[in-house]
């Protein structure tokens, strides 16, 4: 086996969160900062609030806001494109069609 090849291990490695709260554990690393513990973490606290630091809450909702607008935009446009290509049923609305289209 080869020696000196595993890392130092810190028996009293000390963990320091956001919240305030500070433990001690045994890592690799003298000191740990997390930005959620069992103090403050929702299912432990039994709060519903989202934990979130990189904004992906957001930039889902805004995807889910762009997306409704486009959908939308896509039904108008397939109504209107249905609109358009509906053909008349008899000659009467056939008739009464040309005389809109020669009148506008």
């Amino acid at each position: 086996m080869k020696a000196d090849i595993h890392p130092q291990f810190f028996e009293d490695a000390k963990v320091t969160c956001v919240c305030g709260n500070a433990f001690t554990t045994g890592s690799t690393m003298q000191e740990i900062r997390v930005e959620i513990c069992s103090k403050c973490h929702p299912f432990f606290t039994g709060e519903m609030k989202f934990v979130d630091t990189l904004g992906r809450v957001e930039k889902f909702q805004k995807k889910q806001e762009k997306a409704k607008v486009i959908q939308a935009e896509r039904i108008k446009k397939v109504t209107a494109q249905e609109q358009k290509a509906k053909r008349p049923e008899s000659l009467r609305e056939m008739i009464a069609l040309a005389k809109k289209q020669a009148s506008s």
